[in-house]
């Protein structure tokens, strides 16, 4: 009756408990304890077994042996203190800091988690001579006040992200070399700016105003001095059309360069100057708006670069000669307009390499965390305007500033202020709960949830908007769940990006695109156009969640700590495992008793497995955080949400609005800023206009409580991030300014001119999908969607080449959306959200978000590339 007994308790034991739903899947796939015949245990397997430990005697898959033994020797009796129900916490396993290590770890901000690893006792290779014998090092005294433990232990970390919390480095501190070298590097960049700007000054051509007369009459300006190399560039602002409606008009204006041998024939008649003078270019059309238009319009700037052949130079050089702009138009009034010219432009190869320098400096100061990713930003835009200076080209500081996009500066600002009023009401901690709820303990099940909601946001406002919303929300439920906040966070960033492709107001190269004159009047129309993004968007929206899932396999690559079942599991296999390395398999009788423990080891890893993939936390735990939780986080104050969501309302609507033309009035910077106004105002949170109102003698006081307001809710800004956007708004321009974007859309547009006319819509959209992408997620994509779009027009005006326009803009649209995707500077929203887990405690590299976004992006460019060659060239849906 003892053995009955101890078979009906193991079979009740908390490991039974633990993997109940496991075990009666194996049951029906014919999964059962491992036993072997009765007839095969022999009186020297029976002595193996013996000397085996308790734990293992006792469990149910030796019945064999033990009714076998109970028949020849009796009842075998242990202590009961020995033979803990298997699946109960080892104590042997657990106190063998070889086996199972417990370490602390703590942030700035004083928080701290466990993070627990298995490790074998073998795979530990001590790193001191001190630890080989099981003593802490005495040179890891410094450290143990973050992280407690005896035996150092790499990462738990099988999807190779960074663990919960980041611990600052200390490296510069421990090694002077490194720390002075760096300086000592940073320095010598300093002072290279700083002799620059000093020794150079800001160039600002000096404008004349002319007039040049009706019915083509000429108009000549002459050029001050000699050009210093083959080129002048020409700058003109007056009444002229761009480039997207240049069709709409027959307005003329022409510009040529002539040169005149001697100025001393300057006052013969034009047609004794003939034998002096030759035209040194070709001549430049620029068209213009109606003459009735001339006087209520904005002045456009317009410029080109005239490249003058090297023996016409010396000529004018040699004879004393000057350079003169001839003008002519077509039309019937004179035409006014400021012209100045520039005779030392940039020097487009030495330009290349500055930018292209300039961006590896960039990227090496961010990759290897020299210095942080703000201040990288801010030293490398001052690179570029010293480089810029060295080109003979500084910009002035009326220029530096114009090339900050404000509008996105604003709406960031404004969104920052919005979410973090919000934060006070409890909203986020609320829908965390209802999300956790509703996820039923899965965790694959949240973060489908999470990135499908993110990516059908991001479809109607901008993936900034959407990651401030979204991101607080995903920290909170990491946190209650028991998950890494960074990958979650990186694939939220990553749906909001892809979200982004759907609408035309999705994303800023979207805005770009489709406000483009040429495409606006060619039938991409915002119907059209989220009609074919909405297809490739959902495939790359559950190819890039198959990524994931593959990524994350291994789902303990997501969590902080294994969940008790699992470490029992994993524990439960050292120790048979074990067993069965101390069993000699020198006879036949010592390998049935090793075979019968290996079938049990089986089983207990495939369990393991199931339970990992499966990623649903235990149904006491879950029920138990519910609770807690709704307890815990309710709304925290309902007036502060209510008038909140109005106004997150109201600002969502002016974005509506003003994707509109006809009714267009605000960009979304004024309409983010004017709602958080209106927020601020209505919010009044300690009733104190009322109280104002009754008491006007208190103004003083009332005013003193709402300055210290402001000052807690500027402090929820989070203004490094900012500041890097600015900076690299100056940066982008300085690289554009220096030849790097326009050479590679020439680049592009001679290889797609190379190919066959059969392949030649195959390679467009290859070269122009790719292209977009790869440059994309190293520059910003602005300017390369800028770029890129003018690339796109011109193919498709170019009736010889007979490229359809629609593929090409849908190729167009996926490059700098998934192209963001690739590095942490490759879009905004990816820079905002590292600095949203940076605030929250979660710091996460460049190359951790490399490791995760790269391949993701090539994934989905890849995906992309597969749809829109099957849609439009394979079926010709265009």
């Amino acid at each position: 009756m003892g053995l009955l007994k101890r078979l009906k308790h193991g079979n009740n034991g908390s490991n039974n408990r633990a993997t109940k739903n496991d075990k009666k899947k194996g049951d029906k796939s014919g999964e059962t304890e491992p036993s072997i015949p009765l007839s095969e245990v022999t009186e020297a397997s029976l002595e193996v077994w013996r000397g085996l430990p308790a734990k293992i005697r006792q469990d149910p898959s030796m019945v064999s042996f033990q009714v076998e033994n109970e028949r020849l020797h009796g009842e075998l009796f242990d202590n009961q203190d020995d033979i803990s129900p298997f699946g109960e916490a080892d104590d042997e396993s657990s106190q063998d800091n070889s086996e199972f290590i417990t370490i602390n770890v703590t942030n700035e901000t004083g928080e701290s988690r466990e993070l627990d690893h298995i490790k074998e006792k073998d795979a530990i290779q001590p790193t001191h001579a001190h630890q080989a014998i099981g003593q802490p090092a005495a040179s890891t005294s410094t450290a143990t006040s973050t992280f407690r433990g005896s035996i150092p232990t790499a990462n738990y970390n099988p999807g190779g992200l960074p663990t919960q919390l980041h611990v600052p480095k200390n490296d510069d501190h421990a090694n002077p070399f490194k720390n002075n070298s760096k300086i000592v590097c940073l320095f010598f960049a300093w002072f290279f700016v700083m002799i620059l700007l000093m020794l150079t000054k800001e160039k600002d051509p000096h404008s004349k105003q002319i007039s040049v007369p009706a019915y083509d009459s000429m108009k000549s300006f002459i050029v001050p001095t000699l050009p210093t190399s083959n080129t002048v560039k020409i700058s003109i602002y007056g009444a002229f059309l761009s480039d997207d409606f240049a069709n709409m008009s027959s307005n003329v204006l022409e510009l040529q360069l002539q040169g005149i041998m001697s100025n001393l024939h300057l006052n013969q008649t034009s047609d004794e100057l003939k034998n002096y003078t030759t035209d040194l270019t070709n001549i430049w059309k620029v068209p213009c708006l109606p003459p009735n238009e001339f006087d209520t319009t904005n002045l456009l700037k317009k410029h080109h670069t005239f490249t003058i052949k090297s023996e016409d130079r010396e000529k004018l050089v040699e004879n004393d000669g000057i350079i003169r702009v001839i003008f002519k138009s077509n039309m019937n009034v004179n035409l006014p307009l400021k012209i100045a010219v520039d005779t030392s432009p940039i020097n487009q190869e030495l330009g290349i390499l500055y930018s292209a320098f300039v961006l590896v400096f960039l990227y090496a100061l961010i990759i290897w965390e020299v210095v942080h990713r703000t201040f990288a930003a801010i030293l490398a835009s001052c690179l570029s305007i010293a480089l810029l200076a060295a080109l003979n080209d500084r910009p002035t500081v009326e220029e530096i500033i114009s090339w900050i996009d404000v509008e996105i500066v604003l709406l960031l600002f404004s969104m920052m202020l919005l979410v973090g009023i919000m934060t006070e009401t409890g909203v986020f901690d609320y829908l965390a709960v209802y999300a956790y709820k509703i996820a039923n303990g899965s965790i694959w099940a949240l973060i489908h949830c999470l990135c499908i909601f993110t990516t059908l946001i991001s479809a109607f406002l901008d993936n900034v908007t959407t990651v401030l919303l979204m991101a607080p929300v995903t920290v909170r439920l990491c946190e209650v769940m028991d998950l890494n906040p960074i990958p979650v966070l990186m694939a939220i960033v990553v749906h909001a990006n892809i979200g982004g492709l759907m609408t035309p107001v999705g994303d800023p190269p979207n805005i770009i695109i489709t406000s483009n004159h040429y495409i606006l009047t060619h039938g991409v129309t915002f119907l059209i156009f989220t009609v074919h993004m909405t297809v490739g968007v959902i495939i790359l929206t559950i190819s890039t969640s198959l990524h994931l899932r593959w990524k994350f396999r291994n789902i303990n690559s997501l969590l902080f700590h294994e969940s008790k079942e699992i470490k029992e599991l994993r524990r439960n296999i050292l120790v048979w495992q074990r067993a069965a390395q101390s069993i000699s398999p020198f006879t036949k009788d010592a390998n049935i008793v090793k075979e019968t423990i290996m079938r049990k080891v089986k089983i207990l890893k495939h369990q393991l497995k199931k339970r990992i993939a499966k990623g649903v936390l235990p149904s006491d735990r879950y029920k138990r955080t519910l609770e807690e939780m709704q307890h815990e986080f309710p709304i925290k104050n309902k007036p502060l949400l209510i008038k909140s969501s109005f106004v997150l309302l109201f600002i969502v609507a002016l974005f509506f609005i003003e994707s509109i033309d006809s009714i267009r009035s605000l960009s979304v910077g004024w309409s983010a800023l004017l709602g958080v106004i209106l927020l601020l105002i209505i919010a009044d949170k300690y009733g104190k206009l009322f109280k104002l109102i009754l008491n006007i003698n208190n103004i003083k006081q009332f005013f003193s409580p709402l300055r210290n307001d402001m000052d807690a809710v500027l402090h929820k800004i989070e203004w490094p991030t900012l500041i890097f956007f600015a900076a690299m708004f100056v940066l982008m321009e300085s690289v554009e300014r220096m030849g790097l974007i326009d050479c590679i859309g020439k680049l592009t547009e001679l290889i797609i001119l190379s190919v066959s006319e059969g392949h030649r819509l195959a390679v467009a959209l290859i070269i122009i999908l790719w292209l977009s992408a790869i440059t994309s997620a190293f520059v910003d994509s602005i300017p390369v969607t800028t770029m890129m779009t003018k690339i796109v027009v011109n193919l498709a005006k170019n009736k010889a080449l007979g490229l359809p326009l629609h593929p090409l803009v849908w190729a167009l649209a996926f490059g700098p959306c998934l192209g963001g995707n690739g590095t942490l500077i490759g879009g905004s929203a990816n820079i905002l959200v590292a600095g949203i887990a940076e605030q929250h405690g979660y710091r996460f590299s460049f190359m951790d978000y490399f490791r995760l976004g790269f391949p993701i992006m090539l994934v989905s460019v890849a995906t992309a590339t597969a749809y829109l060659l099957g849609a439009h060239v394979v079926f010709g849906w265009q």
